[in-house]
């Protein structure tokens, strides 16, 4: 039986093998997801904004791109995760509504993207593959037996990466 880990919006958890992480209703948000490819040890952050250096409060750390990623990568590290073999994967960053002059401040799907990125290269782990952008809300799930990640969209159907 496959532990079931379940992270909420603006939240991040990491495990050992045996286990799959899941986050539902990406939107805007992102989620990153990392894999140690070597102990199977997972996890995944639902990440909302791209950078507490705006905000005013900042004790969710799991809410923002450049925190949320790090302490991701320390909590997995405590657990026996080696840094030199986590892979990310991001899926989410949608544009969820349409607006008549989308400034830079309404393009939060694709600024949280850009951001987990930025953390993730300062932190030296490569993005292996991503599903982002688009219109459409995601639910994924992050296997540790393979670290593969299950992509489910409404109308788009599933897919893996």
């Amino acid at each position: 039986m496959e532990n079931i880990i379940k992270v909420g919006m603006a939240d991040l958890r990491s495990s050992k093998h045996p286990c799959i992480i899941t986050t539902l209703g990406l939107g805007s948000c992102v989620g990153v997801a990392l894999y140690d490819r070597q102990s199977k040890i997972s996890g995944l952050a639902h990440i909302m904004l791209p950078s507490s250096m705006q905000a005013k409060n900042v004790t969710n750390v799991a809410k923002f791109a450049d925190t949320a990623i790090e302490k991701l990568v320390n909590d997995m590290i405590k657990l026996g995760a080696n840094k030199k073999n986590i892979v990310a994967k991001l899926a989410g960053g949608a544009q969820m509504f349409s607006f008549e002059n989308p400034s830079e401040i309404m393009r939060i799907g694709e600024r949280n993207v850009l951001a987990s990125r930025e953390k993730l290269r300062e932190l030296d782990i490569p993005v292996v593959s991503a599903d982002t952008g688009g219109k459409h809300g995601r639910t994924i799930e992050l296997h540790s037996n393979d670290g593969k990640l299950v992509i489910r969209t409404i109308g788009h159907g599933i897919k893996e990466i």
